[in-house]
C-alpha cells in the first residue's frame, strides 16, 4: 500500500509508527501460526513490495527481514525480493539491501520516454534506471526485474518499443508488462473502513478520465504483440501472460500465487492466503497503527477482512490461475464432467483462444489477448 506526503516525510512522518507496528504484525502472525501448527517450513520466497519499500530506512528493512528469519525462517536459496523506483532518492543502498539479505530486485521503470514518465507521475530518467541496474548488479543482486507500461496515454508503438529495447539492452532478467488499467477502486466498492485500497483522491480521478480516453485496444494489443516477439528473441519465456523471465529467473513468490500456494502477508491493504480463505487486512494507515501500536497488552490484529474460496469458485480459480501460466493444466483434468472448462473447451479450441501441446491445455497468444473473454465464462 502507498503512503506519501507528510505520512511519508518530514516532521509528521508515520514511518517509525509504521515499521514498529509492521514487526508487531509479523509476530502476532508468527504466534497464531506457531499455534495452529507448531513447526513449519522456512519460508521459500519472501516479497517486500507495495509501492517502493526502499523509501524506508536502510536499518528498517534490515529489522523486518531479521525478524521474518528468527519467526518464519528463510531457507537457503530462497528468493527475497524487494520492489523500488531507479529514482536516486528512492532506490536506496543496495548493498544494504544485500546485505539484509535481499537477492532479488524489482524496478518500477514503466517507461523510458521523458514525457509519458512525467505524464505518469514518474520523477526518474532512463539513466536512473541504468544507474539503478548498474548499482544492483556491483552489489551482487542476482536477479533484477522491470515493471514496464503498455496501453498508457498516446504510447505509440514505437515508444513502447523503445522501452523494451532499452530494458533489454541493460541486461535484466526479467520483465513484467502491464496494461494501464484504470479501474475505479470506489465504485467497486473497495475503499469502505475495511477495504483493501485507499479512496481515490479528486486529482487522481481527474487524471484517470482523461488517460482513459487516450487508450486503445487495437494498439494495446500491438504493444503486447511486439513484447511477445521481442522478449522470446531476446531467451525470455513468456511464463506468464505478463511476465517474461530468463531460464532460472522466473519470479517464484507469484509463482505461489498463481499455483494457488499459501502465503502469509502483512501491512496496511496486504492479502494472505491459506488455500481456502482469503485474508486481506484495511488500507487505512490510521486503523492500522491504531490496532498495533499501542502497549503489548491492548494489541489486536488489524482490521481487515476474509472470504472462503471453495467448491465451484475454487474449481474456477484454479483454471484461470493455470491458463495464466504458459504449462497450463492437464487436457483430461480441462476436459472431465465438471470441470469449469470443460463445457467451454470445444469453443475455445475451436476460436484459437486455446491449444493442446503434450497432453496439456494452455492459452494461444490469441487467447492470452483475449484471456477476459474466456475466463468470464468460467465464472
Amino acid at each position: 500500500m502507498v503512503y506519501a506526503g507528510s505520512a511519508a516525510r518530514g516532521p509528521s512522518s508515520r514511518v517509525e509508527a509504521y515499521v514498529g507496528a509492521l514487526l508487531t504484525e509479523l509476530s502476532l502472525r508468527a504466534d497464531a501460526l506457531d499455534a495452529l501448527f507448531g513447526a513449519r517450513p522456512p519460508l521459500e520466497t519472501v516479497y517486500i513490495g507495495g509501492g517502493t519499500p526502499t523509501l524506508l530506512p536502510s536499518a528498517s528493512i534490515a529489522a523486518v527481514l531479521s525478524l521474518v528469519r528468527t519467526r518464519f525462517g528463510i531457507a537457503p536459496g530462497a528468493e527475497v525480493t524487494i520492489e523500488s523506483n531507479p529514482g536516486p532518492d528512492e532506490r536506496g543502498s543496495a548493498a544494504a539491501l544485500v546485505a539484509a539479505g535481499v537477492n532479488r530486485l524489482s524496478l518500477g521503470v514503466q517507461a523510458v520516454d521523458p514525457e509519458l514518465l512525467r505524464r505518469l507521475g514518474r520523477r526518474h530518467s532512463a539513466d536512473d534506471v541504468a544507474a539503478a541496474v548498474g548499482e544492483a548488479r556491483a552489489a551482487g543482486i542476482r536477479s533484477v526485474s522491470v515493471d514496464v507500461l503498455y496501453d498508457a496515454p498516446s504510447q505509440s508503438v514505437a515508444a513502447w518499443g523503445e522501452t523494451l529495447d532499452a530494458s533489454l539492452a541493460l541486461g535484466v532478467d526479467h520483465v513484467s508488462a502491464y496494461a494501464l488499467t484504470l479501474d475505479d477502486p470506489d465504485l467497486e466498492g473497495l475503499t469502505g473502513p475495511l477495504g483493501d485500497h485507499l479512496p481515490t483522491r479528486a486529482g487522481a480521478r481527474r487524471w484517470r478520465s482523461a488517460a482513459v480516453l487516450e487508450q486503445s485496444e487495437d494498439r494495446a494489443a500491438e504493444q503486447y504483440l511486439l513484447a511477445v516477439s521481442r522478449l522470446a528473441a531476446a531467451g525470455f519465456r513468456g511464463y506468464e501472460i505478463s511476465n517474461w523471465g530468463k531460464p532460472g529467473h522466473e519470479s517464484r513468490h507469484n509463482l505461489v500465487y498463481w499455483q494457488r500456494r499459501p502465503y502469509e502477508a502483512v501491512g496496511p491493504g496486504a492479502h494472505a492466503f491459506d488455500g481456502v480463505t482469503r485474508r486481506w487486512n484495511a488500507a487505512r494507515l490510521e486503523g492500522y497503527l491504531r490496532a498495533l501500536g499501542g502497549p503489548a497488552p491492548s494489541l489486536v490484529l488489524p482490521p481487515g477482512g476474509s472470504e472462503v474460496v471453495d467448491g465451484a469458485d475454487a474449481a474456477a480459480e484454479r483454471v484461470i490461475l493455470a491458463l495464466r501460466l504458459d504449462t497450463g493444466l492437464p487436457l483430461a483434468e480441462a476436459a472431465a464432467p465438471g470441470s469449469p472448462l470443460e463445457p467451454h473447451l470445444a469453443w475455445a479450441l475451436d476460436a484459437g483462444l486455446l491449444e493442446v501441446a503434450a497432453d496439456r491445455v494452455r492459452l494461444t497468444t490469441r487467447g492470452r489477448l483475449l484471456s477476459n473473454e474466456l475466463f468470464s465464462r468460467l465464472v
